[in-house]
């Protein structure tokens, strides 16, 4: 019997009948891609007046009979990645590694190897890679083989079958995108592989206890390519930020079943690999201009690590119709937002004018803690008058222009003076009794005019 065509929404997963321009359910565009679809597979129904075997299902019990036992963690080799994870990997945990091609992806799984190598088995399954070309990149990067079995295989049944002959502790596959399953039609990356194949994994980490690591990659948008029930299924979901031509990469956790999504790992594109930084702030501002309009640094929390962060603004005069605004590394929103009220309780006429913005590093700061920064340093281009080299600024903006106060103060006030900062421009309204570091200066101004009153 032929079977029936299906479409299937790249971004969400939703499945539909027929072809439209829009999914009903996530609201995306030309995301409706034509899968055929799964034929379903048959039951057997029971026998009359003979015997049927008996099926084991699973039944409610109540919560007071289920067993609870603490998750079993170990440790990568890699302190950052550890962080991101939760204090370290859980024993059957399936974790999805997201990232821009020749990002850092399979280097960082590689080099993991190297430490868990020493007390497990680790299977690294190649569909992009031979296995010589996996051993030259190892030797590269002082990768010892012991315990590390490589397998180049895009064929999923095989891949199965080769882990239930090794029984390795820990799998890594390279990647999600490049495996098929020979029951789906379909190609390799489509929608309907990469469910199938993930919910295979899935399978096999949950029922025999393996780690298993999972690299995908992402599409133009920046998200995971293929379904977005991907991101659903698995138990972590990391992504690994950065660009190319710059030497920092950011882990950063989308999603974590273990631990907080709200942590950041750094680490450095070297010729022998990824090596951690463990003082991001130090790093972030190293080569920092001394004495030029436009730049103002800020401290921002990054789960509960807080980090140094270098806004760098440019206002010229504009030449055209509609000025041009850009924006790296903060959301363009919100810059929008903070020029608006730059030019309407700052009195600055910055509407006329072309603005760009930029945070040093390959840092995205999401957070509001970094717009009373950003307004200092539009301010400061637009006036050509720069900044105080030893002050960091902390506080979110309101649409009145007023200061709001920002979480975890103290501890920001603390990196800020362990980097040299002898003062802070902070809002002047904080709730709870604040712990100021020896040494370091605060000044508490109540709205942005003030900020640029005391400083420009």
């Amino acid at each position: 019997m032929k079977s029936k065509t299906l479409f299937y929404c790249t971004e969400c997963g939703n499945e539909l009948p027929k072809w439209a321009g829009q999914c009903p359910a996530c609201k995306a565009w030309n995301t409706i891609v034509e899968q055929p679809s799964e034929k379903p597979a048959k039951r057997s129904a029971p026998v009359r007046g003979g015997s049927v075997t008996e099926v084991a299902v699973n039944r409610p019990r109540p919560m007071a009979e289920v067993e609870t036992t603490d998750e079993l963690r170990f440790a990568t080799g890699m302190g950052e990645l550890d962080r991101v994870l939760g204090g370290g990997a859980v024993k059957g945990s399936l974790v999805l590694v997201g990232g821009a091609p020749g990002i850092g992806k399979s280097t960082l799984m590689l080099q993991i190897c190297d430490n868990l190598c020493r007390f497990a088995q680790v299977l690294y399954v190649s569909g992009e890679e031979s296995e010589r070309q996996i051993k030259l990149r190892a030797e590269r990067l002082k990768v010892r083989g012991e315990g590390l079995y490589l397998l180049a295989e895009t064929n999923l049944e095989n891949l199965v079958d080769a882990v239930h002959q090794l029984q390795p502790d820990i799998l890594i596959v390279d990647s999600i995108q490049t495996l098929y399953h020979g029951d789906v039609t379909s190609a390799p990356g489509s929608v309907s592989q990469v469910k199938e194949c993930t919910l295979t994994l899935m399978q096999l980490a949950k029922g025999e206890g393996i780690t298993t690591f999972v690299i995908g990659h992402v599409n133009k948008e920046g998200s995971i390519a293929g379904p977005k029930v991907l991101e659903h299924m698995v138990d972590c979901v990391l992504y690994f930020e950065g660009e190319r031509h710059m030497a920092y990469r950011i882990l950063r956790a989308a999603k974590n079943r273990f631990g907080a999504t709200n942590e950041i790992g750094v680490f450095e594109m070297e010729d022998g690999g990824l090596t951690e930084v463990p003082n991001p702030s130090e790093a972030m501002l190293a080569g920092r201009p001394t004495g030029a309009p436009g730049t103002c640094v800020t401290c921002v929390m990054e789960g509960v690590r807080p980090v140094l962060a270098e806004i760098q603004a440019l206002v010229v005069p504009s030449s055209l119709g509609n000025p041009r605004r850009v924006s790296n590394g903060f959301d363009y929103s919100r810059s929008m937002l903070l020029l608006a009220v730059l030019e309407k309780r700052g009195g600055l006429m910055v509407g006329n004018c072309d603005a760009y913005l930029n945070v040093i590093g390959g840092l995205y700061l999401e957070e509001p803690a970094a717009d009373l920064a950003a307004i200092l340093a539009l301010a400061s281009s637009f006036r050509d008058k720069p900044v105080p080299n030893d002050l960091a600024a902390i506080g979110e903006v309101g649409l009145t222009g007023e200061l709001r106060a920002a979480s975890a103060l103290g501890q920001r006030l603390s990196e800020v003076r362990r980097l040299g900062f002898t003062k802070c421009l902070i809002p002047k309204r904080v709730q709870g009794k604040l712990s100021v570091p020896e040494g370091l200066e605060l000044i508490r101004v109540s709205n942005i005019r003030e900020a640029m009153a005391a400083l420009l």
